[in-house]
């Protein structure tokens, strides 16, 4: 079976190093907010090419940690996509703020401006842009958008590690950039893991305090704050994959470009080419097609697996039915949702699986 992922497959090399890094923390005795994730965070900021980095426990912490940190919280609304994990809404309700949920542009699946626009009221306070599947996209646009409406743009680059634009990293262009290192992420750890990216020192202040019992010194809690540290571990393996993750990213990159290239089915839509070379992941590879259920079932016959990602948009989930919305409604999520279907993007894939996929897409009938 041709996985979606496949840690199995990772470089031994990889392997070792991470077991390596691990026995360093052991020796060290110190386990938490230690040099490990000082070492991460340093990292991580210069990889961005960022100020800032802090490590917490997962993405949702970081975009709740975000938007706390410039007092987005009760009363105010937050503009952003319905058609995203879960993670992204629980984390603007958890900071006591209102979700808005906006449409999607049908040829990338990313937040529509003109719907947003539409969501914007006298108590909008800021736009989690998501860099859905792996993309960065009319950043300039974005940032102008923000600024004119007086909004604070907030990133979720749960699938944008290394995505570009114009030279900037995902996650440089707002007030602050959330990150995941689920383990199926480009960037992965072994575990839940998450940080923040900024360049605000006041941002970074108040997120270090709230991600550690609100607290500024040691037993002093100026404010209520919340546990979500990265660990040492975690850190620790954190740093020895980022080492890898140039490479991984351009093998997924070729393996999208084969797809580009491969699929030619009447039945099967592809997504828009990313408006340059750097601004795509590729996370996730995404096609569009009426008969998603069967083709599932086709490829999983023929030894290939697939994923939806994702199947019922945030408006649609039973404690979202209520939550403010484009007045104009979220057809266009709806539809996407129907139809999406991820394909295996991950390096570990060789030349020979990806033209079995392509093969078997391409030979995908209703007959």
């Amino acid at each position: 079976m041709i996985s979606m992922n496949d840690f199995k497959a990772e470089p031994q090399a990889l392997r070792d190093d991470m077991l390596s890094a691990v026995s360093r923390v052991f020796d060290s005795g110190w386990y938490v907010l230690g040099n490990k994730i000082e070492q991460f965070e340093k990292e991580w900021a210069n990889t961005c090419n960022v100020k800032h980095a802090s490590g917490v426990g997962n993405g949702m912490d970081a975009i709740e940690i975000i938007l706390r940190a410039m007092d987005v919280g009760p009363g105010d609304e937050v503009i952003t996509t319905t058609m995203t994990a879960f993670a992204t809404v629980l984390a603007i309700l958890r900071s006591g703020s209102t979700p808005v949920l906006a449409d999607i542009n049908p040829d990338t699946g990313l937040l529509s401006m003109e719907s947003a626009n539409r969501c914007l009221s006298s108590k909008t306070k800021a736009v989690v842009l998501v860099h859905l599947y792996g993309q960065v996209r009319d950043m300039d646009s974005w940032q102008s958008f923000c600024e004119e409406n007086k909004v604070h743009l907030v990133e979720d680059c749960a699938q944008a590690h290394l995505a570009s634009s114009d030279g900037r990293m995902a996650g440089s262009f707002g007030a602050g950039g959330a990150y995941s290192f689920y383990p199926s992420k480009n960037l992965g750890a072994i575990g839940d893991g998450g940080a923040i990216v900024t360049n605000s020192d006041e941002v970074l202040i108040k997120a270090k305090r709230l991600r550690n019992y609100g607290q500024s010194e040691r037993y002093h809690h100026p404010e209520i704050g919340m546990n979500s540290r990265l660990d040492e571990i975690q850190a620790a393996m954190l740093s020895v994959r980022l080492n890898w993750l140039k490479e991984f990213t351009e093998r997924r990159r070729e393996i999208a470009d084969l797809y580009m290239e491969g699929i030619k089915n009447s039945k099967i839509s592809l997504m828009s080419k990313p408006q340059s070379y750097e601004a795509h992941v590729y996370h996730l590879f995404v096609i569009l097609t009426p008969h998603r259920d069967r083709l599932i079932n086709y490829l999983k016959e023929s030894g290939v697996q697939s994923l939806i990602h994702y199947p019922i948009p945030i408006h649609m989930q039973k404690p979202c039915t209520q939550l403010k919305r484009d007045p104009n409604g979220l057809l266009i999520s709806e539809s996407h949702s129907n139809d999406c279907l991820s394909l295996p993007c991950h390096p570990q894939l060789s030349d020979k699986d990806v033209y079995k996929i392509i093969e078997l897409v391409n030979s995908f009938c209703l007959n």
